[in-house]
């Protein structure tokens, strides 16, 4: 299918809440693919995200979710996922050999799992008032922030010699880690990386909130 072909139709329609670092995951690749889209921001403390029109898009009531001309997914990973491959070329982004292809899903796993766990269950507590471990996420953002100084001292990009959907699935969280307490500036080489990130002439900003770090 040509790009062309491929962007018939209306604009993909994104259902996100601004302020979710999983929603701007999606967000940041269909920016930086140049996929026209719409968002539509949902009053989640009303309850939209359980809607029963909500949830035929979205089983678990989550954001984000995606309706491109009918072709309905949710969770961010796999949206980014299908966005590279029906609108970019998914070798391109989520690897052409098989150490690359590898080293693409082991940061993926790192975004649901230890991304997660830290930066962003830091900033759930602080943005959102989750009832979470603060200092417990807050530790592990430091722990996983660590290793990614190490390896990015190495490495300009987190899988591959150019960005991939590892540095779009890790990028939204750790850019906004202060927002939730956690201090960037004991890692000079991360930082760099968010710089190439932001870079881009299709880069797109998330919503922010007062840095607390």
């Amino acid at each position: 299918m040509t790009e062309a072909n491929a962007r018939d139709g209306a604009p993909v329609k994104l259902y996100r809440h601004p302020k979710s670092g999983h929603c701007h995951r999606v967000e940041l690749m269909l920016a930086l693919l140049d996929v026209p889209y719409e968002t539509v921001d949902l009053d989640m403390a009303n309850g939209a995200h359980k809607a029963p029109e909500y949830l035929r898009i979205s089983p678990l009531g989550q954001v984000p979710a995606i309706d491109d001309n009918g072709v309905m997914l949710c969770d961010s990973n796999s949206i980014a996922t299908y966005l590279a491959d029906r609108y970019g070329d998914l070798g391109d982004w989520a690897g052409y050999t098989p150490i690359e292809r590898a080293e693409v899903q082991r940061w993926l796993s790192i975004a649901a799992g230890e991304i997660f766990q830290g930066p962003c269950c830091a900033r759930l507590v602080t943005v959102f008032g989750a009832p979470l471990d603060h200092e417990a996420a807050k530790a592990k953002a430091d722990q996983l922030l660590a290793m990614m100084e190490a390896h990015l001292g190495r490495h300009d990009w987190l899988a591959a010699g150019r960005p991939t959907l590892a540095d779009v699935a890790g990028y939204s969280y750790i850019a906004h880690a202060p927002e939730g307490g956690v201090a960037l500036a004991p890692y000079p080489n991360v930082q760099a990386w968010l710089t190439r990130i932001e870079a881009s002439p299709r880069f797109v900003a998330m919503a922010s909130s007062p840095a607390l770090a």
